[in-house]
Parts: structure tokens; sequence; C-alpha cells
């Protein structure tokens, strides 16, 4: 180990990188493109390498790509960085001081540098964690479970509860393949405090121009299962029932940090990090479970797919330079998300009470641009289907432009 802790990583240590989807393979890969010599251990509960998540809920969900089509790395690419996987097992406990990490099957791992990259677990509606109809959307297997219920059973009834990202992403995706499609949703507007209530509105109506049904402003008092061949069914709190054949649950995720519980870091809602991604001396966290005090945004914590590859790539940067010396970690985030043949998009992260303006399009067509900004400062941007015109705004999220300049900008 480096005789500082707080110096930079010694070139011939051992990191550990627990969590292996894409920022913990990102910042393995990083390690060692920058110069680290000494062996890097990349620790996954999967079994599988490293693979992509968003494609779950549409191309392999649909049957367009074979699984293995989602596959970040294979064998011969981590042989060629030296890069050890350790998969199929599980970390079960952490002491941060020492850089110490315990496993499900006993083993002890002390490193120089370790890179906390565990992400998040999927939430499930309470009393369904041993029905099988009721299903969440996070691994290869969740999406091969889904696709095999929605393909199996003829003409489905589906119902899916929560009108984020990955339920809207289900329900195009379900309803493409032929079920009958209900999505529920806690909120009055879907998807509010990501976007506000206006482009929420926009996108919700996405639902019901494409055939698919959309109950807003209610929430799931129970699910019940099959018997006696009936289907189950979804008790809403506001007395309705309705029939399911299959019923997913979309309703955000949780970070996965409780093998941290007695690590002597701070995990409250995520790790908490500095401004470089550092948890402790020797010790960063990236991708969805990491917190962090964004220069611009504040303290944030971002499960968006763009941020968690930038994200593992500064982590392990920081963790060669050092924390006295490693940089703050300030990316404009970016996320996207395909529905019914559209894709939405955003830059920035604006909060869901900030101003709005419309400057390309209208929020009753499938294609537009609108801008959020807060205090005459721009804060984001988001976009149906106008890629070319919603990135134009970036520079401007990078130069802190006001929101009067944002609005007066011209994209052709």
């Amino acid at each position: 180990m480096s005789p500082d802790p707080a110096g930079p990583l010694d070139v011939d240590g051992t990191v550990v990188v627990v969590g292996a989807s894409l920022a913990g393979l990102r910042a393995a890969e990083t390690l060692r493109a920058e110069g680290h010599q000494g062996r890097i251990l990349l620790i996954g509960e999967e079994l599988h390498l490293p693979y992509d998540r968003p494609p779950l809920s549409k191309q392999v969900l649909a049957g367009t790509w074979p699984p293995e089509r989602a596959m970040l790395a294979d064998m011969s690419r981590l042989d060629q960085l030296r890069i050890e996987p350790v998969l199929g097992h599980r970390a079960v406990g952490f002491d941060a001081g020492a850089r110490r990490v315990e496993l499900d099957d006993a083993t002890v791992v002390e490193a120089a540098g370790v890179v906390v990259a565990t992400g998040a677990h999927p939430r499930r509606l309470p009393g369904t964690e041993d029905n099988p109809d009721v299903h969440v959307l996070r691994t290869l297997e969740d999406s091969a479970a889904l696709r095999a219920a929605l393909a199996d059973r003829g003409p489905v009834r589906l119902v899916v509860v929560g009108a984020g990202f990955i339920g809207s992403e289900v329900a195009a995706t379900a309803h493409d393949l032929g079920a009958e499609v209900t999505v529920v949703e806690a909120l009055a507007t879907p998807l509010a405090p990501a976007l506000g209530v206006e482009v929420g509105a926009a996108c919700a109506d996405l639902h019901r121009r494409h055939g698919v049904t959309l109950l807003a402003g209610v929430g799931v008092a129970a699910v019940v299962a099959p018997a006696g061949g009936r289907p189950g069914r979804v008790e809403l709190a506001d007395g309705r029932s309705l029939d399911a054949d299959v019923v997913v649950a979309g309703i955000g995720v949780v970070p996965a940090v409780g093998w941290l519980a007695d690590s002597g870091l701070e995990v409250s809602a995520g790790v908490h990090c500095d401004g470089a991604l550092f948890a402790a001396d020797g010790v960063v966290a990236a991708g969805d479970l990491a917190r962090w005090p964004h220069p611009t945004y504040g303290d944030i914590r971002i499960e968006h797919w763009q941020v968690a590859a930038e994200e593992g790539v500064a982590a392990a940067r920081s963790l060669l330079a050092g924390r006295a010396d490693a940089p703050v970690f300030d990316p404009v985030p970016y996320f996207w998300s395909d529905q019914y043949g559209l894709k939405i998009q955003m830059v920035g992260h604006p909060a869901p009470d900030d101003e709005v303006a419309v400057v390309d399009g209208g929020l009753d067509q499938e294609r537009f641009v609108a801008l959020y900004g807060r205090d005459n400062r721009l804060t984001g941007a988001v976009a149906l289907s106008r890629p070319r015109q919603l990135m134009a705004y970036r520079p401007l999220l990078v130069a802190g432009a006001s929101f009067d300049q944002a609005r007066a900008h011209s994209v052709g």
C-alpha cells in the first residue's frame, strides 16, 4: 500500500473493484490504460461478465438482440488488460480504513485502492417478493423471465406499476410485442420529479397516443396472484381492480450499500463522496450509488448510463492521482430513453419547478425541445425526436449560459 493513504496509488498495488457492471468495468479499464501495473480484481455478484443494462428493457426484451450482444467485455478483453474477474460472489463487508473487502465465501482481500461500484437494487412492491408473476427489470435473468412471460401465454394483460423511464420502456416494448398494457402511476403527472409537470405530461401522452392505458394519480393496494386458471389482479388504492397475467414493478431503485453498513463510510442514500469521488482515503465510488457535490447542481446521485461510464473513468483517475491532486468531477449529465420508436433525451440536471421554455416544436407534438432555467441560468434541456437540436445546448450548459441566452440561441 502507499505509505501516504491520501497520496497517489502505488503503481504496483492491488486494486479491488467491487461491482462488475458499467462503472466498475470502466474504472478497471482506465486504471490499466493509464499505467497501473498491479493486480486489478473485478468482483461481481452476477455470474455474467459485464453487460449493458439499457437494452434489457428494449432490444433484449423485444428479442431483436440476443443477450450476448449486450456484453461490454469478453474474457479475451479482460485477459488482455490483466483484469481478474471474480464472478458469482457478493461483497458482504468492508473496512474502509484497512481497505479490506470480505466476500460471501469468507474470502478477504486487502487492497491499495478500492472502487465501490455495486450499483442499485430494484424496489419491489410490498408482499410480492415471492410472486413469480410480479417482475422487476435489472438483470439479464429479469429480462429473460419477463420476455418468456410475455411470449408464453398468448395475448397477455400486462400491468406496469410505475411510469418512470424503465416502466415506460417496458410498457412500450411489451405493447409492440402484442400485450394489452396498462400503466399505473402514483404521481398525478408521470416523470414530474425529473422533467417537471409540463414535459412530464407530454411524455405521459405518448402512452395514450400509442394505445397503452395510463392510470395516473393512483397507488397500488395489493397484487393478487393467479389461481385456479383465473388471472391475477392488481387492486388499486381507489377501489378499482385490474386483471393481470403479468405485473412489472418499475418503481425505482435503492443504492446497494447494505454491505457497507460497518465500513466507516457515510452511506445514507448512497455512498457520500467528495468532489473527486473519494469516499475515504484510497476508496472511490462510481455508478448508481455514488453521491457527490457537483459544482453546478449541488449534492446529487445520478442513475444514468452516461454518468456511470464517466464516473468509472473519473474515479479511477482520482485513485491514481491521490486525494490531494485529484480533479473535481463535474460532468454535464446526459440521459436518453427509447419509447414507441421515439427518443427522449435530456442534458443537464433540471429541478422539477424550474422555468420551462419550448424552443422547438410543441409539447402536443412528437417532436420538441424544451429548456429549463432557474434564476436566469440554463439548467437543462429535454428533447423528443430532436437529437441534433438538443445537443447544441450542451456547450451552453458547459459555459454556464443564462436562460435568456439559451432561449435566444437559434438551432436550425
